[in-house]
């Protein structure tokens, strides 16, 4: 059986010691943080940048993307992506 965006979210929220979320929903800034870390892309956490500048970092560094452009993440993961995450996290 095929994994739901859901199932993907929430396995990538695990591996990141994020909680897992029973409703539909994208990454909160938090959960992109933790991300961010995880791929090691380095973030102000002090100041938490916008969403599409975290998506686009954390593409760029497991590869999906050649630089972090943000311009090219205005909108959540698509299912490919999260794949890609997940098995980049898998890996580490």
């Amino acid at each position: 059986m095929s994994q739901t965006v859901d199932d993907l979210r929430n396995e990538i929220r695990l591996a990141v010691g994020r909680y897992e979320r029973r409703e539909s929903t994208a990454f909160t800034k938090e959960a992109l943080a933790a991300i961010c870390d995880a791929v090691d892309y380095e973030i102000d956490t002090n100041r938490l940048p916008p969403k599409p500048q975290m998506r686009a970092g954390i593409l760029w560094k497991i590869g999906v993307l050649e630089e972090d452009t943000p311009t090219e993440t205005e909108s959540p993961f698509r299912k490919n992506e999260l794949k890609s995450i997940a098995d980049s996290l898998q890996n580490e």
